[in-house]
């Protein structure tokens, strides 16, 4: 790809040449654009595919994904943008080509670090996923085709002498919808989730899938392809990097839009020990406050844990003399001997705020993170507990916190659904008293300063106002706004960090 100042160069391709260039509305991205743009061009596209994704984060942790709701949401936010979404609109060229050119483009702001591509890369599968949900059955096998994923549906014949096998294999498949359903005969080695979660009929080396599971497959094969595309890129980047027209604006992309990192800034210092007791039933996440019980317990996390844990702690205003000191009182009821703690733990605490080894200033973990990365085994305390407790557990870890049948049943509900996310948002209800959060859930820092504010009336945390012996009133069941407007809200502050971006490159 090749940019210009001002203007590019038109390309006319007549009808047969614009369909074949892009057959599609949902694409794999397996060849990167040829054509010349516009630096102006360049950075529209970037912008617009960025608002799109932070769209797709933000409908999915307001909404359960794939609900009515959730689609007709995307969908209208996809339209406003001008991207591409169903197949047979007429003259989709130039949204299927602005689709094709933005992901590239991110691709190279987004490959530069282990979390911005596991940003990038869900947000994308979301995305794919939207798009393959509204495909119909003939596109889909095109659609196969052309990726070139050797997924074929089995004829009516085969389906039907398999058919007793298949239906009691597969959970989203009953006999009457069997009928009209395709099935798609896979190599085993492709549906190796669905065979783990025994949702598939296995025979000869090949799983049949309905087509109402094989978008998981789909999913996986994009996954491994755009985590391996991303690592290719990255090491082409110091090429790009070197254009000092790109540099900017990629940088800036990069660092202002997946998300607040809650880094300590103004928060330090005003957090102090005697507090943490307190707030950990107030105002923690569960996985927050699941290490806070495991630790004044055991008198010790291992090290994924006393990283999730000191660095949410960092965020929510711990200074370094304050970490130190906390971590140290723990350890030693646990009988470590002082000497060992300062040799072997205080230099971990040091290296999280930036004073040991390369100077980096770790950032807490996010929602994502946790979840996606770094699983518990046993004996561990990490992790998110509605992605990684036995159901069970969690259960009665819910009733220990005194909520209602009713409650813990819809959180279980949806965490068997996998919308971890909107489980914690629904704890976050709970446990405040609230009808509706009033925001899109993505980190556990998030989750305390929100928490902070309701607690407070509004305000941001103040030191002076918590008092870990004095209980706090419960807040007003005032009904706060709901997720469509936590959804304005967040898009239209989007709006205004993505209009500065546009001022700052054009000054």
């Amino acid at each position: 790809m090749q940019f210009f100042g001002e203007k590019r160069r038109k390309l006319r391709l007549a009808g047969d040449q614009r369909s074949a260039c892009y057959p599609h509305s949902l694409q794999f991205y397996l060849q990167p654009p040829s054509e010349n743009i516009s630096l102006i061009e360049f950075e529209n596209l970037a912008i617009d595919r960025v608002k799109l994704l932070k769209s797709i984060e933000n409908l999915g942790v307001s909404y359960m994904k794939g609900s009515e709701e959730y689609q007709s949401k995307l969908e209208a936010e996809i339209r406003k943008l001008k991207f591409s979404y169903r197949e047979n609109l007429e003259d989709e060229y130039e949204p299927r080509r602005k689709d094709h050119i933005s992901h590239f483009i991110l691709r190279l702001a987004y490959c530069q670090s282990e979390d911005l591509r596991r940003w990038f890369i869900q947000q994308e599968l979301d995305l794919l996923r939207f798009r393959f949900s509204i495909l119909s059955k003939d596109n889909i096998q095109n659609f196969l085709k052309d990726s070139h994923l050797q997924f074929e549906a089995i004829s009516d014949e085969e389906k039907n002498l398999k058919e007793q096998e298949i239906t009691a294999s597969s959970p989203s498949l009953t006999g009457t919808q069997m009928g009209s359903e395709s099935i798609y005969k896979i190599p085993f080695a492709d549906a190796l989730d669905l065979f783990r979660g025994r949702k598939v009929y296995l025979e000869d080396g090949f799983a049949y899938v309905p087509l109402k599971d094989i978008v998981a497959i789909i999913q996986n094969e994009f996954r491994a392809r755009l985590s391996k595309a991303l690592a290719l890129t990255a090491r082409s980047l110091p090429t790009v990097q070197s254009d000092e027209r790109l540099q900017p604006l990629l940088n800036h992309l990069s660092h202002s839009y997946t998300g607040q990192d809650y880094s300590t800034q103004g928060n330090a210092g005003k957090i102090s020990l005697d507090q943490i007791d307190s707030l950990s039933t107030k105002s923690f996440p569960p996985c927050m406050r699941q290490l806070h019980k495991a630790l004044r317990e055991n008198h010790h996390l291992r090290h994924g844990g006393r990283m999730q844990y000191g660095l949410f702690l960092k965020g929510i205003g711990l200074t370094l003399e304050q970490a130190l000191q906390f971590w140290k009182q723990e350890f030693i009821k646990g009988k470590m001997n002082p000497d060992k703690f300062d040799k072997g733990y205080s230099y971990n605490i040091r290296h999280s705020f930036g004073k040991e080894g390369k100077r980096t200033d770790y950032t807490p973990f996010s929602c994502l993170k946790i979840i996606l990365t770094n699983p518990p085994s046993q004996g561990d305390y990490h992790g998110c507990p509605f992605r990684h407790s036995d159901p069970e557990l969690l259960k009665q870890k819910l009733q220990s916190y005194k909520f209602s049948p009713g409650g813990i049943n819809q959180i279980l509900d949806l965490v068997k659904g996998t919308h971890y996310q909107v489980a914690c948002q629904k704890y976050f209800e709970m446990i405040h008293n609230v009808d509706d959060c009033g925001f899109s859930l993505n980190h556990p820092n998030q989750f305390f300063f929100e928490s902070q504010r309701v607690l407070n009336g509004g305000k941001d945390i103040k030191k002076e106002s918590i008092q870990s012996e004095t209980p706090q009133p419960k807040p007003s069941t005032q009904k706060t706004k709901d997720a469509s407007s936590a959804l304005a809200s967040l898009n239209s502050s989007l709006e205004m960090d993505l209009e500065g971006l546009a001022d700052y490159f054009s000054e």
